[in-house]
């Protein structure tokens, strides 16, 4: 719950002339402008006449007496947010339970009230969508992100048994994104990360193109204020001849269609979204006012063949850009969207795109699965298992099922939900549909793990080609298999699919473990020779087990794999399990005692508690002090530290992961990479330099190069304290006004 709770009054499940004058709880919220259950009700029969009204009134008093006295962070009664999103499920045309479990969806996380509780009081069906959206809060997470990740595990579980409990989920996070502004500035930017990287990808998968949208762009507020002010400024400059540009367009398209004899076709013209405005800035490395085509057309007429013949009246009247076409009726979207897309040339020479399709697909396109709300059935939830739209949601499933380590599972989402499409073929006609820029081996494992795990060559359209070829839609791709072909870890620098990359990283840990077990068992075996002890004879004492446990792993095969790796000592085990009969040596340290690289101006890391390991700073990720950071163990070269998230780390055994922190103490700096995109123009060196030098910021290195003629990548090595230090230059960076673009550099 986002809110400051005050003091609550005991719930009643039978209060006192609900809604009367005399009523505390009505009373304030009337008073705050809180829509009543009248409204919501009312609302909710212009398209469901058989509701049950008498249901949603039961549900808004629970719920409003539940929570009476707690408040949110803008001052507003709590119960209003219930009452917002319950509004979005109506927009989204869902049924009464939908309605009911929004309007409950906190009262068992925030409020004295169980889930049995609740279940009692209204249905089973309400029961399961609540405990589906509730968060884990009970469950105490060592980090922010395990604890993200067992919440999103839980809520795809739920979601997988009947689609509402994400609907839910998607109208609670739109709310939250709207009065974002009542938060502090660090858990603005955590959610709308968050929501970013999750939520507007899950919109997307179910085809709510409007709620997409919605939550990029009060992401992109939050994530980017400065650029976000700019272009919503450069957009607003542009607002009056957009205006007259759009009628111009849509009369133009409407007369010719009317030569063509298309009756009843509705066409109209609209401004992207201003996050779509900017990612095609990035995408494209072009300033806001060489985007021609942030304005978007939209045809849409009656039948499937007359959106074929809508396209030829407007490519025989505008001239088609080569490359830019899209048919995504004869192949839809995997969240089922389905619409001609074509960008021409227009009026006064400007690039224009056009969409067209049917009415039934603009619903789908604009609600997605809502549009497919199936009111008589009996059991209302739209379920998976027999779903074909639903596709990304089992393979979602499938790697919940195989992922266990936290910050992959994270991953993995982000690879599943947040990619644009390529659509593949094999020889046997299936089309596949991939993350853009996968490869013949994303296509091996989609088939079966086997073909993946044998894959040795691929022939796209019949040719010979890599195995780390990019797909381009329409490939035709065939995969050729040898019994002793084996997976490589270097596929995993080129494959896109979570499903391939699951399967590739626990092949190769498998193979990890392996070795690291007969590598660790050798070691047991001389060491507990050398203390004049036989291995073997040690496993068969009777307290071998309970012996185990002081290294933290249940088997033998555990421990042998730990000092197979170097994360503890062979001799080590002989101390503590032979405390008696070992000779007495200095205790051990994971590696030779050292300072973390105090020479290079690194900042010292702790390492399980001990500042004094051998650590080194990979180049793949550029660790600064301030970022989320975890270690892993290399034999004989101490600790690699990684940032959180990084590819590389992700790739590793979770076994060699080792728990570390910077120790800020010493006061230390580091290096990182920034890359500015610009204009180019004179003098433009001189002023990044004169903001490097105003954040107290020193370049040890600089690279600048100019892409054709009117851009500008310079590149700087730079000497930086902690990551506040680093976002404060980055910000000043992107002030400039030729500035077009400012990244850290992961490596």
């Amino acid at each position: 719950m986002d809110a400051g709770t005050g003091t609550q009054l005991e719930a009643s499940d039978d209060p006192p002339q609900p809604g009367g004058v005399d009523d505390p709880v009505y009373r304030e919220l009337t008073r705050w402008g809180v829509p009543a259950a009248a409204d919501l009700s009312g609302a909710l029969r212009d398209y469901l006449p058989d509701a049950d009204g008498e249901l949603i009134h039961r549900a808004y008093d629970f719920a409003a007496r539940h929570h009476f006295g707690q408040y949110r962070k803008s001052g507003k009664p709590y119960f209003d947010h219930p009452v917002a999103v319950a509004r979005v499920l109506i927009k989204m045309r869902l049924d009464e339970a939908s309605v009911c479990a929004g309007l409950l969806h906190d009262v068992v996380e925030d409020c004295d009230c169980t889930l049995q509780e609740l279940t009692n009081k209204f249905t089973s069906e309400i029961g399961h969508i609540v405990d589906g959206v509730t968060k884990l809060d009970k469950i105490p997470f060592n980090r922010r992100e395990q604890k993200q990740a067992e919440n999103f595990r839980k809520m795809l579980v739920a979601m997988s048994k009947d689609i509402r409990v994400l609907l839910i989920k998607l109208a609670d996070r739109l709310h939250n994104m709207s009065t974002l502004q009542h938060m502090k500035p660090k858990k603005r930017r955590i959610k709308a990360l968050e929501t970013v990287e999750i939520y507007a990808p899950l919109a997307n998968r179910l085809g709510i193109h409007w709620m997409k949208s919605q939550l990029e762009d009060y992401c992109f507020q939050y994530l980017y204020p400065d650029d976000y002010s700019a272009l919503k400024l450069s957009v607003g400059r542009r607002e009056t001849e957009r205006d007259a540009y759009t009628k111009r367009v849509v009369k133009l398209l409407k007369n010719e269609l009317a030569r063509a004899d298309m009756i009843g076709v509705r066409v109209y013209g609209r401004p992207k979204h201003l996050f779509g405005i900017y990612r095609k800035m990035q995408v494209q490395k072009l300033p806001f006012d060489q985007i021609y085509d942030a304005l978007g057309f939209r045809i849409v007429v009656q039948t499937v063949e007359q959106c074929y013949r809508a396209l030829g009246v407007v490519h025989s009247k505008f001239t088609p850009i080569p490359g830019r076409f899209k048919d995504y009726i004869a192949l839809p979207k995997a969240n089922n969207y389905r619409s001609l897309h074509t960008t021409v040339i227009g009026p006064d020479n400007q690039h224009v795109e056009v969409q067209i399709r049917t009415m039934e697909m603009h619903q789908i396109a604009e609600n997605g699965v809502a549009a497919h709300w199936r009111y008589k059935e009996k059991d209302r939830a739209i379920k998976v298992r027999d779903e074909q739209k639903f596709t990304w949601l089992k393979q979602l499933m499938e790697v919940n099922e195989q992922v266990s380590d936290s910050d992959e599972f994270l991953d993995s989402m982000r690879i599943d939900l947040f990619a644009d499409e390529v659509y593949a073929f094999t020889p046997a006609g299936e089309v596949k549909v991939f993350p853009r820029g996968s490869t013949p081996i994303d296509l091996a494992y989609s088939i079966h793990t086997q073909v993946g795990e044998h894959a040795m060559g691929a022939k796209i359209n019949g040719q010979m080609v890599p195995l780390d070829t990019k797909l381009r839609n329409g490939d035709i791709v065939e995969i050729m298999t040898r019994n002793d072909a084996r997976p490589n870890q270097d596929w995993l620098e080129f494959v896109q699919t979570a499903r391939a990359k699951t399967r590739i990283r626990n092949f190769v840990r498998a193979e990890q473990r392996t070795r690291a077990k007969a590598v660790g068992r050798d070691l047991l075996e001389k060491a507990f020779r050398r203390a004049k002890h036989s291995l073997t004879r040690v496993q068969k004492h009777d307290d071998f087990d309970a012996m185990l446990s002081g290294f933290r792993v249940q088997t033998f095969d555990e421990l042998a794999i730990q000092v197979g790796y170097g994360k503890t000592e062979a001799q080590k085990v002989v101390d503590k399990l032979l405390p008696d009969e070992s000779e007495p040596e200095p205790e051990p340290v994971i590696a030779p005692p050292r300072r973390g690289r105090k020479s290079q101006g690194r900042a010292s890391i702790v390492v399980d508690g001990i500042d004094d390991v051998l650590v080194r700073f990979p180049k793949c990720c550029s660790p600064v002090p301030g970022d989320d950071i975890i270690g892993f163990v290399t034999r004989g070269r101490g600790i690699s530290v990684h940032r959180r998230g990084c590819a590389r780390a992700l790739d590793s055994d979770p076994l060699r992961r080792i728990d570390c922190d910077w120790d800020l103490s010493r006061g230390s700096a580091a290096s990182v990479m920034v890359r500015v995109h610009t204009g180019n123009s004179p003098g433009m060196l001189a002023e990044m330099s004169h903001r490097f030098r105003e954040a107290g910021v020193n370049i040890l290195g600089a690279n600048c190069r100019s892409v054709g003629k009117q851009r500008a990548i310079s590149e700087f090595e730079v000497e930086v304290k902690d990551t506040g230090q680093l976002q404060a230059v980055l910000d000043k960076l992107s002030k400039l006004e030729f500035v077009v673009r400012v990244e850290r550099v992961a490596g």
